[in-house]
C-alpha cells in the first residue's frame, strides 16, 4: 500500500473509532449479537415487480457498498451474499432525526437493516424507498478499494476477506469451486459410492510419493504425520467389505510452493471393487463429462489461451511410447541404473544420487512429455518403478496398470488397478524402504498393517486420486492454485 494511501487509511480508522464511541455513549450497541434476516436481495429482485405492484413492505439486511448524499436525499447500495440493491433515504420520509443519524453514523462497509417499499427510478434502477433503518454493525475500517483497489496479489491472498469484498470475480471462483465439489459428490453418490472419513494424523504416512509433515502427540509421546493421501486407509475399507468408497480429503505434503503446488490441498480419492483400470478410464470420462456439463456449460473450457475439449473418449498413450516419441529414449533397452543415469544426463537432466529409476523416469516425463499434452489424454501403462501400489500388467510385468489423465500440460488424476497381492506389495515396500534409506524422502514407507490387511483379501479394485484444486483452476482458467484456495500457504509476513 502506498504511504499516502496508508496514511489516509489510518485517518479513516480514527474517524470511525470516534463514531463507535459516540454510538456507545448513546446506548447503541455497534456490534449486536443478532439481527433477523427475512429475505435475500436476490429474492427481492426476483419478486420485485409483484412486490412493487402490491406496495409490499420489505425488510432487508446488507453491507453498505456506497453512499451518495444530496441534501435531503441519500442514495446507497447495499449488498448481501446474493446481490446488490439501491436504497433511497429521503429526509421527508424517515424524519429529520433518523436522517441526521444516517449522515453522522453510517459509512460504506457498515451493515444496516432497511425497511421500505419498492420503486423503479427514471433510469430504470430497482430501488427500495426506506421508511426506516437500523445501523446493524459499525465497520471500524473502510472497504479496501477506497484506498488501494486491492490488486496486489500478496495482499489479496493474505487478506482473502478483503479480496472477496473488492473482487466479485473471486467470489464467483469459489462459488464455482463449491459447485464442482457438489457435482462430484452427487455423481459418486448416484453411482453407489459411500462417503467416508479416514485419519489425518497417521503413524505411517503412505499412499503417495511425498515428504510428510511431522508433529508430536504429547499424551502418547509419539511422532505422527499429517497424511499425504488417504489411499491405504480407503483400501482397508474395501478389504472390510465397503466395495465403493470415496473421500474428499485435506492432504499435506512438505514440498515447495509454486503455481501448481500448495502444501495443504484437497484430494478426491475413490475405490471400486471388481473394476480394473480400463473400467476406471471409462468411468473417468463419464465423471469429467458430468463435471464440465454442470459447471462449465459444455465439454470445453478455456485455459491459458487454449480451448481444452473434454468430449469423450480420450486418446490412450503408453508411457514408454510417449518417452520414445518426445525424448528419443527407448526405456525397454535400458539395462541398468547406470545406463539410465547416463541417458538422462545426455538429455540435460541432473539426477541426484538418491534418485532411483522411477524418479529419473518421472523427471524425464515431466520435462519432455507432460508439457506437450494439452488436450485430455490418458497416459497409461507406467513403469513398475514409478508405481509401488499398482498391479503389474500380466503380459509385461515391467509395467503396471496405471493411468493419469493429462490436460493443459499437467496431471488431473492418478489411477490404477490396485495391487492386491500381499507378497508383491511386501517386496515393493522393501524396495521403497531402500530408497528412503538412501536419502529419498518421498519414498513410500513400509506399512506392516497394510500388508496384514491385504492378507485378509482385497478384491480386484481400481483406485482414483485427483487434486481438486488443480481441477478448479482448470475450469476457472486460473493460472495459479492460490487463486482457487481461499487461504493458500504463504511465507510469514515480515513486519518492519
Amino acid at each position: 500500500m502506498e504511504k499516502e494511501n496508508f496514511s489516509g487509511y489510518l485517518k479513516e480508522e480514527a474517524i470511525r473509532q470516534k463514531k463507535v464511541q459516540r454510538l456507545r455513549a448513546l446506548g447503541i450497541d455497534p456490534f449486536p449479537a443478532k439481527l433477523k434476516k427475512e429475505k435475500s436481495i436476490e429474492k427481492i429482485l426476483a419478486d420485485f415487480n409483484d412486490l412493487e405492484k402490491k406496495g409490499s413492505t420489505v425488510i432487508l439486511n446488507g453491507r453498505v457498498r456506497s453512499i451518495r448524499r444530496h441534501g435531503g436525499s441519500t442514495f446507497a447500495h447495499i449488498q448481501d451474499t446474493s446481490g446488490l440493491i439501491q436504497i433511497y433515504f429521503k429526509k421527508d420520509v424517515i424524519g429529520e432525526k433518523l436522517y441526521q443519524e444516517l449522515s453522522d453514523n453510517v459509512d460504506p462497509a457498515d451493515f444496516i437493516q432497511t425497511e421500505g417499499t419498492l420503486f423503479t427510478t427514471h433510469k430504470g434502477e430497482k430501488t427500495v424507498l426506506a421508511k426506516n433503518y437500523v445501523l446493524a454493525v459499525k465497520a471500524a475500517l473502510p472497504l479496501p478499494e477506497k484506498w488501494h483497489g486491492l490488486v496486489d496479489t500478496e495482499i489479496r491472498y493474505r487478506k482473502r476477506y478483503l479480496d472477496l469484498l473488492a473482487n466479485q470475480e473471486v467470489v464467483n471462483i469459489f462459488k464455482k469451486r463449491a459447485k464442482i465439489i457438489k457435482t462430484i459428490r452427487d455423481f459418486l453418490n448416484q453411482n453407489g459410492f459411500l462417503e467416508v472419513e479416514t485419519p489425518i494424523l497417521q503413524l505411517i504416512p503412505g499412499g503417495a510419493a511425498a515428504r510428510p509433515f511431522v508433529t508430536h502427540h504429547n499424551a502418547l509421546n509419539e511422532d505422527f504425520y499429517l497424511r499425504v493421501a488417504p489411499e491405504l486407509y480407503l483400501k482397508k475399507l474395501v478389504v472390510g467389505g465397503l466395495e465403493r468408497v470415496f473421500e474428499i480429503a485435506r492432504c499435506f505434503r512438505n514440498e515447495g510452493i509454486d503455481w501448481s503446488h500448495n502444501p495443504e490441498f484437497t484430494m478426491l480419492e475413490f475405490y471400486a471393487a471388481y473394476w480394473d483400470y480400463h473400467d476406471l478410464m471409462e468411468f473417468t470420462e463419464k465423471l469429467f463429462a458430468e463435471i464440465m456439463n454442470k459447471t462449465a456449460g459444455g465439454f470445453s473450457v478455456e485455459y491459458k489461451g487454449n480451448k481444452i475439449d473434454f468430449t469423450p473418449p480420450y486418446p490412450r498413450l503408453k508411457f514408454k511410447t510417449a518417452i520414445l516419441k518426445e525424448a528419443g529414449i527407448d526405456i525397454d533397452k535400458i539395462r541398468s541404473q547406470e545406463d539410465l543415469v547416463k541417458t538422462a544426463k545426455a538429455k540435460g537432466l541432473k539426477p541426484e544420487k538418491s534418485w532411483g529409476a522411477g524418479k529419473i523416469l518421472d523427471e524425464l516425463y515431466k520435462d519432455f512429455v507432460r508439457p506437450k499434452l494439452i488436450q485430455p489424454t490418458f497416459l497409461i501403462d507406467y513403469p513398475l518403478e514409478l508405481s509401488p501400489l499398482a498391479k503389474k500388467i500380466k503380459s509385461n510385468p515391467k509395467y503396471v496398470e496405471r493411468f493419469q489423465l493429462i490436460a493443459a500440460g499437467f496431471e488431473l488424476n492418478n489411477c490404477f488397478s490396485e495391487l492386491n497381492d500381499p507378497d508383491d506389495q511386501l517386496e515393493r515396500f522393501k524396495e521403497q524402504e531402500k530408497l528412503r534409506q538412501g536419502g529419498d524422502e518421498e519414498a513410500q514407507r513400509f506399512d506392516q498393517d497394510f500388508i496384514e490387511a491385504l492378507k485378509h483379501g482385497l478384491p480386484p479394485t481400481a483406485g482414483f486420486g485427483m487434486g481438486l484444486d488443480r481441477l478448479v483452476a482448470l475450469v476457472c482458467n486460473a493460472a495459479n492454485l492460490k487463486e482457487v484456495i481461499l487461504f493458500p500457504t504463504l511465507r510469514p509476513e515480515k513486519h518492519e
